[in-house]
């Protein structure tokens, strides 16, 4: 089926996809969505995957039930408990089912609770979903395997409920990662996730299911994967980031602003494969560059930006690589605001890169 784009605010492209059954052609609508947040915008993304795709099955523990964050409100009672099902509190049964599934031609959409809790399923991930189809030289694969699950800062979730673990699996060659900011950024990459025909996890960052609230489209539509967004123009440093983290670095831009400093912000939004060329072409006009994340500093994915654009850029620097991350600890419970890469943590980063 073929996709048009759909111009929409910020100068996002989306990829829309007409489901009519009348013309079977696709068409634009140009009508305005509603506001939500960003777990209805997830919802909503499940709503229209299981409705346009009868192979799609969604699954994970309390899924049946609407989940412990409500992104699956409602669907079990409408596509019914043959598709949409709770499983036994077993992640790496979670993931082992879906790769089978998807492996015979299905769209599986496979829910761990928190990201904390993937690590059980670690080696069917990477041993098993990454490598199906470069063990059988493309004679088949599990390309239709959707694991979403929530990640990151929660306010209090400590070190069990809290981590950021998508570097773990940007070292696996064979999946993609990706992150959404915002609720408009969730559904439209979660489409694109659901459809793509590579194993993909999906991280959704928890502090923002209720906070951040914007207008989303109510149709279908899709977003690129692996294409970065520049989402603020500036000239004299480079800021790269991902879900949650972006709110608080726009909030460090702005802060920056008033001190004469023009910062231009990326939303990398897939981490691998991750867009080069944008932020490559970004520091380029920039010379400096910071990167940040809630995972800890050392072996974070910010380190892997930081190396290729060093490789890229070299003669083009005018100050070493910043990385403003979370710390080489366990994440803590009041000791979080310590932890977490503040917005007052990244200003002063911003201004020292710039007096460097």
């Amino acid at each position: 089926m073929a996709a048009t784009l759909v111009r929409l605010s910020r100068g996002v492209s989306i990829c829309r996809r007409s489901m009519s059954t009348f013309s079977g052609q696709d068409h634009v609508e140009t009508t305005k969505g509603k506001r939500m947040n960003l777990f209805s915008a997830i919802n909503q993304a499940l709503h229209i995957a299981l409705e346009t795709d009868p192979r799609s099955y969604l699954f994970g523990e309390d899924v049946g039930f609407g989940g412990v964050f409500r992104c699956t409100t409602g669907l079990a009672e409408r596509f019914g408990k043959q598709r949409v099902f709770n499983t036994p509190l077993c992640e790496q049964g979670i993931v082992g089912f879906g790769i089978g599934l998807a492996a015979m031609g299905n769209r599986a959409i496979a829910e761990i609770q928190f990201a904390d809790y993937i690590f059980p399923a670690f080696d069917q991930i990477v041993n098993e979903a990454a490598k199906f189809r470069y063990r059988s030289g493309n004679q088949f694969n599990c390309g239709g395997l959707t694991i979403r699950s929530p990640y990151g800062a929660v306010g209090h979730g400590g070190h069990y409920h809290s981590q950021s673990p998508e570097s773990f699996f940007c070292h696996v060659p064979g999946i993609k990662v990706v992150i959404p900011r915002s609720p408009l950024q969730a559904k439209g990459l979660l489409l694109a996730s659901i459809r793509d025909p590579n194993p993909v996890v999906f991280f959704e960052p928890k502090w923002l299911y209720r906070q951040a609230v914007e207008e989303v489209p109510d149709h279908d539509y899709m977003l690129p994967l692996s294409e970065a967004e520049v989402i603020r123009q500036g000239s004299d440093i480079t800021l790269v980031g991902w879900g949650a983290q972006l709110s608080v670095m726009e909030e460090a831009c702005a802060d920056a602003a008033k001190e004469g400093i023009s910062c231009e912000l990326i939303d990398l939004k897939t981490l691998i494969p991750w867009d080069k060329e944008t932020v490559e072409a970004s520091v380029r006009k920039t010379g400096r560059l910071l990167v940040s994340h809630e995972a800890p500093v050392t072996g974070g994915f910010g380190a892997e930006i930081s190396a290729a654009i060093v490789e890229r850029c070299f003669l083009r620097l005018e100050a070493p690589v910043a990385r403003v991350c979370g710390l080489d600890t366990p994440f803590p419970l009041v000791y979080e605001p310590f932890y977490m890469p503040t917005k007052n943590k990244i200003l002063e980063a911003i201004k020292s890169t710039i007096n460097y």
